[in-house]
């Protein structure tokens, strides 16, 4: 039970890696908020997870809106522990000079807005207690760029960036900040990164792969407990790739 007693916000939680990342967590002994978009999966979730999870409505490229999600937090547990941003989109495989502004601002707003978003409401509350984790779900798109991907790409490199920044500044306020890249996997984004879903796409994805498969949800969750608890209370600033060597 390494998360005992832990609180933590989820956010893209209901599916795919958030997904697992909340089974994990609440087997670890979290109490944990599923913050997605999709109310009615998050609530699936939650039925599974039972008096351990409650569910939150949140677009977290909408300030108010994760004004109200860390609310709810305070006011369901007094306190936030861990926050996990999960949430994620990417543009379809294409050029670069063809994406559209709409599609580049999407991306940029999700994957990249939210840090900032969630930041300026929650760090504030983890300065004022001395202790806190945040763990940032970046991509290996950030580390080794795929050819069509370019402006998903540039957000999560920016993740990455990002996120030893904030370990650096929030060190001495007691708060660690760490970033996982994983490889694609089975989640909702899977068939826009590969752009068709083949039995043949799949096999040449799969080969740049050294360990032969991809990131899994629950590769997810066992990283992500590991470095939210205090296991890992001497690993700040990291970005750990779970890729099964794809960027070596």
């Amino acid at each position: 039970m390494r998360l005992q007693r832990k609180t933590a916000i989820i956010t893209g939680g209901a599916s795919g890696f958030g997904a697992g990342i909340v089974r994990k967590f609440v087997a670890e002994g979290a109490q944990v908020m599923i913050a997605d978009l999709n109310t009615a999966l998050a609530e699936e979730l939650r039925q599974e997870m039972g008096a351990h999870a409650i569910v939150a409505t949140a677009n977290v490229a909408d300030g108010a809106s994760v004004e109200a999600m860390t609310a709810q937090a305070i006011a369901a547990w007094g306190h936030i522990d861990i926050l996990v941003n999960n949430a994620g989109v990417t543009h379809l495989p294409a050029p670069m000079e063809t994406i559209t502004e709409e599609d580049f601002d999407r991306v940029f707003a999700v994957n990249c807005k939210s840090v900032y978003l969630t930041a300026r409401h929650i760090v504030p509350l983890m300065k004022a207690r001395g202790a806190g984790n945040i763990l940032n779900i970046a991509s290996t798109a950030g580390v080794s760029p795929r050819p069509n991907l370019n402006w998903y790409n540039a957000s999560k490199g920016w993740m990455n960036n990002a996120t030893k920044g904030m370990a650096v500044e929030l060190a001495p306020a007691g708060v660690r900040v760490n970033a996982l890249n994983p490889v694609a996997g089975e989640t909702p984004l899977l068939q826009s990164f590969m752009g068709s879903d083949t039995p043949e796409i799949r096999a040449k994805f799969i080969s740049t792969i050294p360990l032969g498969r991809f990131s899994t949800p629950e590769d997810m969750g066992n990283s992500a407990c590991f470095l939210c608890s205090d296991e890992a209370s001497m690993i700040t600033g990291v970005c750990m790739e779970v890729d099964g060597g794809r960027c070596i």
